[in-house]
């Protein structure tokens, strides 16, 4: 099993920046691709971006490519997501997540077994 926690969110202004940790412990962090989930309230959680397990591949949500970074450090077990450029519609709940599955690129939060209990943004003047 792995628990993750999440911290780092925030009120920000619009243009700011913020940086979410995701802190693992338990199982193995660097066997687990890493992704990140947001959820606005009344909306379903939705895709932000995802790393694979060594860090080498990333992927992201066409709405956050080029303001947001996805990255991990293995020997720290943990991972990051670097938010900049931050709009009002970037305001949610920001979840990190851990699945092991053999074909690393997904979006989809049924694929993904360990989850973090969340950290808010929100992004307002």
């Amino acid at each position: 099993q792995v628990q993750l926690e999440e911290s780092g969110g925030g009120l920000v202004q619009p243009g700011g920046s913020l940086r979410l940790s995701c802190a693992a412990s338990g199982r193995t962090f660097s066997s687990y691709v890493m992704g990140w989930f947001r959820q606005a309230p009344g909306k379903e959680r939705e895709f932000v971006a995802v790393i694979n397990s060594s860090g080498g591949n990333t992927g992201y949500q066409s709405s956050v490519k080029g303001r947001f970074t996805i990255s991990r450090d293995n020997a720290k077990n943990t991972g990051y997501l670097q938010l900049n450029s931050l709009k009002p519609e970037d305001t949610a709940v920001y979840y990190c997540a851990v699945h092991s599955r053999s074909s690393w690129y997904s979006p989809r939060p049924n694929d993904y077994v360990y989850w973090g209990q969340g950290t808010q943004v929100t992004v307002s003047s």
